[in-house]
């Protein structure tokens, strides 16, 4: 950091434009990158655009599109010229998207194909200039106006300050109404700084991009590191689905990945888990402590050789990940690391490496940033986690009285999360504090404990554990695909039999999960969830949804 004169967006890239000019920088994987002076310049041929549409610095600059190059080169002129960049991830509801676009007051919009047909419906303010995001062609009501931007410089100089506001990420939360978090200038810089400290990175690394671009966690981690150290990104283009991601993997040999728990505890029990269960010998040593490491050991290289050979940080953020399967990462020696964050921090608070994991541990505090338990218990430890630091937001936009409820006289963030550190300071988080359920008798209950066991009971795919009426009932979705596929052989009243199995599977759940934890946590009903939960970007239940 002592390198870098100004904590902002283009000051960083500068400075890797300067080291870094013919390196690789970014492209749809399988495709020859654009180096940095070409980025560079097609930022600049993009500012020229933005002015001569009438674009100036504090106005805002909406991005709606999958992951690729000219989303991020999109992002870095509105911020460049001063504007403020206000990402929508592609998994929002046209309402949503039309409430974001009026709240922030955006000027600009830049929408990929895919999502315009998506969002044909989309009801757009006559002020507001639809950009073609695959080649910043402007378009209005679906109709092409102009070709291919400018490909001239840009002249002026913006006054760009670390204090600017860069950009309003809205956040979708699991608790209903988005919320626009205002992050400046140095928020962004100084937590991707602050990440190289826990993981090095540099110009030989390839990151393979499988989030959304419009989430904080890799628009800061993913994006910012990155091209503030001069490594390359590689974007799929597409959702991540194994038709798409595992020719990727082969192309690009990542060397570094950003994830969610969904992502590795899907692969764990829809690929690795099965394998053990479907022999009989490796079923009965999966369950010898020895043997099922030695099996783990031999599963991680199969792992690692599936990823591409070469990675060395498999980043996992966003919600905590699953018991069993960190021990399964563990034993397999796999590269992977815990995060802890959220968008109003930019998001990074806590994190480690691969080589100082610590079961069920997000890790030590990141370096410059304060971490507390406040109010902790006197038997526990255990408290709401406050922060304070150079990465907290200014506040939500338009939402004074929001941002003070959040954010203390004296700067402190209440993240909302209870947690607990341990004699190192590593931090271990419990819970969100809005879930905890508390029973009659004054019990405190974490639901995604009993959540964590509930998903690794066979044929589940996710669950919900509600408090009503004063009882504990878990909201269950069963794979009936995978059941139909187990049970294939079985023809003669078939839809009756996979009722009846899972009807079987729900009662012996309950069973399970009875027996696994204290009289307090018990459940006193199980119930099938029909459909798929609705999802956060990260991948979370959005509870409120459910209560």
């Amino acid at each position: 950091m002592n390198n870098t004169p100004q904590l902002t967006l283009p000051a960083l890239f500068a400075q890797t434009v300067s080291k870094y000019k013919t390196r690789p920088s970014m492209a749809l994987a399988g495709e020859n990158p654009l180096s940095y002076g070409d980025v560079d310049r097609e930022i600049q041929s993009l500012i020229v655009l933005l002015k001569t549409l009438g674009f100036k610095p504090g106005d805002k600059g909406a991005i709606l599109g999958t992951n690729m190059a000219t989303w991020a080169i999109a992002y870095y002129a509105i911020t460049f010229m001063g504007g403020i960049a206000v990402p929508i991830l592609p998994d929002f509801h046209p309402d949503e998207i039309e409430t974001i676009l009026t709240h922030s007051g955006s000027s600009v919009l830049f929408m990929s194909d895919s999502l315009i047909k998506k969002s044909s419906g989309l009801v757009l303010s006559d002020s507001l200039t639809l950009i073609r995001l695959e080649d910043f062609s402007i378009l209005r009501k679906g109709y092409l106006l102009t070709g291919k931007s400018s490909e001239q410089e840009d002249q002026d100089e913006y006054a760009v300050g670390e204090e600017d506001i860069a950009t309003i990420i809205y956040t979708s939360g699991t608790t209903g109404k988005s919320k626009g978090v205002m992050l400046t200038h140095r928020n962004l810089c100084f937590t991707a700084m602050k990440s190289d400290r826990v993981q090095e990175i540099t110009e030989r690394d390839r990151f393979l991009s499988i989030l959304p671009l419009s989430h904080a966690y890799e628009n800061t981690i993913g994006l910012i590191l990155p091209m503030s150290k001069g490594a390359s990104i590689h974007y799929l283009g597409k959702a991540p689905t194994p038709s798409i991601l595992l020719p990727a993997l082969k192309t690009v040999r990542p060397t570094v990945m950003l994830t969610v728990p969904l992502i590795i505890e899907k692969i764990f029990r829809n690929v690795i888990q099965p394998e053990f269960r479907k022999n009989i010998l490796l079923n009965a040593l999966i369950h010898v402590p020895v043997t099922r490491k030695i099996l783990h050991r031999m599963a991680g290289k199969k792992l690692m050789r599936t990823f591409g050979g070469e990675l060395s940080f498999f980043g996992i953020g966003g919600a905590k990940l699953d018991r069993s399967v960190e021990k399964f990462l563990i034993e397999a020696r796999f590269p992977y690391a815990i995060g802890y964050g959220l968008t109003e921090a930019s998001p990074l608070l806590a994190g480690c490496n691969p080589l100082s994991t610590r079961l069920q541990s997000a890790g030590p505090a990141i370096e410059g940033i304060e971490l507390k338990i406040n109010n902790p218990d006197s038997l526990t430890g255990e408290g709401e986690i406050w922060a304070k630091g150079p990465n907290i937001m200014k506040g939500y936009y338009k939402e004074p009285e929001l941002s003070s409820e959040i954010l203390t006289p004296d700067g402190w963030l209440k993240t909302g999360d209870l947690g607990v550190f341990d004699h190192k300071g590593n931090l271990y988080i419990k819970g969100r504090l809005k879930n905890v359920i508390v029973l009659p008798g004054g019990e405190n209950i974490y639901p995604e404990e009993i959540e964590s066991l509930i998903n690794n009971f066979r044929h589940v795919i996710d669950s919900l554990v509600l408090e009503k009426k004063g009882q504990l009932v878990a909201l269950v979705q069963f794979n009936r695909e995978e059941i139909e596929e187990h049970y294939g052989h079985l023809r003669q009243e078939f839809h009756d039999f996979i009722e009846r199995t899972i009807e079987e599977l729900r009662k012996e759940l309950q069973i399970y999960v009875n027996h696994r934890v204290n009289r307090f946590s018990k459940l006193q009903g199980v119930l099938v969830q029909p459909l798929p939960f609705e999802k956060t970007a990260t991948m979370k239940i959005k509870r409120y949804l459910y209560i």
